[in-house]
């Protein structure tokens, strides 16, 4: 297929195809496309013009047509996204690449799809030429929709198209009944690759070695190749322990697997460095090499601390902007509801109630006049909220670190998509274990919760830059109840 030919070729799933998938010329997209451009045109104006008159023009149908060709463009990066879930977290085959692409690659091409003025709702073009509200979305419409072709960061529509398939909500759901959602510590260790063993030293590899040994011996025995991974047994500790040839007892190979775990989430964030190690042919055992200066590992390590301190001070920074903007946004939300208006004043002493006093929805419906536990779920939704402020996060920290990275040569601009399909998964990885793990555990614990995660500090700091004292102790329950 010619660079061009995207532009007119839609990859569509077929069930009867050995892949699952294939390839389908559009007549419409391809007429328009070639009676509008030229095809020795380079991609990135193409592109540029098409959005253009995707978002621009007065012509419906040519606003139509043109998202039809940005539609075709965007199902390639989409059943690759696809594909490279399936390599990440698909190799015990619970599943496949087929049972993502109903959930993304949703697009049969058969409508002519445009926005309405809002620029938010999709609307189907009939035959009369008339404009009709859609409940139904297609994912490869929202992606048009929500990228920014002006954005700070200038990310290619390919590499947007990636990221938001990666992070689509039902797509992100259905991952989540495997396990993959917040990975465990030990389903990082089970999951670790040999690229990512190589960044650490000779003893940890060996731990980690140790650990695939017997662990992920025992879950392919009992066929447990779906759900989370539970702690090593004391069995599988003292077993792991006579592995290795080291002085060390089955606690410290829990303790020291744990930090182990810490490394990979947060391994080499910037790009693949050479290894400070290599085997020596006559000892069989890794030495430091002797072609690097004395001082480089010394630089090295202050390099990877340098970049950890930026990366915490980032991940505050963003995490406290997007929690600002998320809670603001789900106010207003409230506030232009007709049947929630009312309790869009509620929502931050509900806020309060659920993280500072740690009360479920139940205990709060009653103190905000809420008639029962779902209408106060449907209003308050701490779910939605992390969620929310998750996404905005991530996609706030990628820019800030794509940015550093540009500066410092690391990466070109636009970044390849090999570097920022690693990036993000590592960025997501960082942030998961930094801060919104360990919230999802405390919305997920029901009675006798704790909130002390980080993000649940970080609402009551918001809340209490926000709000009075005074505000929120009027609605305060007594002593009584």
């Amino acid at each position: 297929m010619s660079d061009s030919a995207k532009y007119w070729n839609l990859w569509q799933i077929s069930p009867s195809h050995p892949s699952g998938y294939r390839s389908q010329p559009l007549s419409i997209a391809h007429a328009y496309f070639e009676q509008q451009f030229d095809r020795s045109c380079e991609d990135t104006l193409l592109q540029s013009a098409l959005l253009s008159q995707f978002r621009e023009s007065l012509d419906v149908l040519d606003r139509a047509q043109a998202g039809l060709c940005l539609r075709c463009s965007v199902s390639d990066p989409i059943l690759k996204a696809c594909k490279k879930l399936e390599n990440l977290f698909g190799g015990d085959r619970s599943f496949t690449y087929r049972d993502l692409l109903p959930f993304v690659l949703n697009d049969d091409g058969k409508r002519l799809i445009l926005l309405d003025d809002d620029g938010k709702t999709q609307v189907v073009i009939s035959r009369s030429g008339e404009a009709c509200r859609i409940a139904f979305k297609t994912f490869a419409v929202e992606i048009l929709r929500t990228f920014k072709a002006n954005a700070l960061n200038r990310m290619s529509l390919n590499n947007w198209a990636y990221l938001q398939t990666k992070q689509n909500a039902e797509l992100r759901a259905y991952l989540s009944e495997f396990g993959f959602q917040n990975l465990s510590d030990w389903a990082l260790l089970n999951r670790a690759k040999l690229k990512q063993l190589a960044q650490l030293s000779d003893r940890d590899r060996a731990m980690v070695e140790a650990f695939h040994a017997v662990y992920r011996r025992d879950r392919r025995s009992q066929r447990a190749t779906a759900g989370s991974c539970p702690d090593p047994s004391m069995q599988q500790l003292e077993e792991m322990q006579k592995q290795l040839p080291l002085a060390i007892t089955p606690q410290q190979v829990f303790i020291a697997l744990k930090q182990i775990a810490v490394q990979l989430r947060q391994y080499d964030i910037w790009s693949y460095r050479e290894p400070l190690e290599i085997k020596d042919a006559d000892s069989n055992e890794y030495v430091t090499r002797t072609d690097l200066p004395s001082s480089a590992i010394d630089e090295t390590e202050i390099e990877q601390q340098e970049f950890l301190e930026f990366l915490r001070e980032q991940l505050q920074r963003v995490l406290t902007q997007a929690i600002e903007q998320e809670i603001h946004s789900m106010i207003v939300n409230l506030e232009n509801s007709k049947r929630y208006a009312p309790f869009a004043k509620k929502f931050i002493p509900g806020l309060q109630f659920y993280y500072g006093q740690s009360l479920s929805l139940k205990e709060i419906a009653p103190l905000l006049e809420m008639t029962s536990w779902d209408q106060a779920r449907r209003i308050l939704n701490p779910g939605e909220l992390l969620s929310r402020v998750r996404s905005s996060t991530l996609q706030n920290l990628l820019d800030v670190v794509l940015k550093k990275a540009e500066q410092q040569g690391l990466t070109q601009n636009p970044p390849e998509s090999n570097y920022l399909r690693s990036l993000v998964e590592q960025i997501e990885a960082y942030a998961d274990a930094e801060v919104f793990q360990a919230a999802v555990e405390e919305i997920r614990a029901g009675k006798h919760r704790s909130m002390t995660s980080v993000y649940a500090k970080q609402i009551l700091s918001y809340i209490a830059g926000r709000s009075s004292q005074s505000e929120l102790k009027s609605l305060q329950p007594s002593s009584s109840t």
